[in-house]
């Protein structure tokens, strides 16, 4: 998507209050969406007579209240995972054929394909994901997890028929993960860009290689899961992972990728895992950054840098 075309619209919240299928490390995600909401609103009182000041940019950008409209939450059916999933996919594909771009906060991962669905099914064209997470996410089925859970969320999606894994690229994963996850990368053509080769190339390089990679697709979704974040910084996750990218790479990927992509997906904040809500406060700046710069009012948008 071009920057034009973002500029072009604005922008829908969606609340995904759901953790039914966080089968593997705590659930809690669940409590997110209000968490968030609340440290979002420190962000959009900042702007005054439709401007906000950007100090990473030293620029004034763009920004007035009806750009980000909260539509709720999505119709959650705590027991039931496969309906919850399509409730999300509902909303985002409502926001995109309203010529909308669908933002929605977690709940567990599983959502991910909850909103890779969503788009695909509103677009014409073919769809990638910019997936951004600890983990993998590639398991296709288990007696313990089933086939809907948060470990198998972008196995889903890149099931889906117009979404090609040779266009889609996963940021950050590491330590550990299945044996089978790596034969499905190789079979499909999937590939990564593992936490330390993102500390090794930089967050400027590591965008510029995901725009070459997604070049292809008409439409990206970009889904963070924000355990991809290191503990450290975003110790209130869904799981703990060592090793992982900071907060501050993480709101510079955001700006650089945001004007290129059609929805975001942000799952896993964890308020009960959190401390003093350092996490939730990290996710509502991430979605801040996604929609002042996502609008294509990054640096050269708005007013010249000083």
């Amino acid at each position: 998507m071009t920057a034009d075309k973002a500029r072009a619209r604005g922008f829908d919240l969606w609340g995904a209050p759901f953790d039914g299928a966080s089968t593997l490390g705590w659930p809690g995600s669940r409590y997110a969406p209000a968490k968030v909401r609340e440290a979002l609103s420190w962000m959009t009182m900042r702007g005054e007579d439709g401007w906000v000041y950007s100090l990473d940019t030293d620029s004034l950008v763009p920004f007035a209240p009806e750009t980000l409209a909260d539509r709720g939450d999505v119709a959650v059916v705590p027991h039931d995972v496969e309906r919850t999933l399509a409730a999300c996919s509902a909303a985002v594909t409502g926001s995109v054929r309203g010529e909308r771009v669908p933002v929605v906060i977690g709940g567990d991962d599983s959502l991910l394909f909850g909103a890779a669905r969503g788009l695909h099914d509103a677009v014409s064209g073919n769809v990638a994901v910019l997936h951004f997470d600890a983990h993998l996410d590639l398991m296709d089925s288990s007696p313990a997890q089933g086939r809907f859970s948060h470990s198998s969320g972008m196995r889903r999606a890149t099931e889906l028929e117009r979404i090609d894994p040779k266009l889609c690229l996963q940021v950050g994963p590491r330590n550990f993960n299945f044996p089978s996850s790596r034969r499905h990368k190789r079979d499909t053509g999937l590939e990564h860009i593992g936490a330390a080769d993102f500390a090794e190339l930089g967050t400027a390089e590591v965008a510029r290689r995901a725009l070459e990679r997604v070049r292809g697709a008409d439409h990206v979704l970009l889904a963070f899961d924000i355990d991809v974040v290191d503990p450290a910084h975003a110790p209130g996750a869904g799981a703990h992972e060592p090793g992982g990218i900071t907060s501050r790479q993480a709101m510079d990927a955001i700006r650089l990728l945001a004007p290129h992509c059609d929805a975001l997906v942000l799952t896993e904040v964890n308020p009960l895992r959190d401390l003093n809500d350092q996490t939730a406060n990290l996710a509502a700046y991430l979605i801040f950054s996604f929609v002042v710069f996502g609008s294509g009012t990054g640096p050269g948008h708005g007013e010249e840098r000083r």
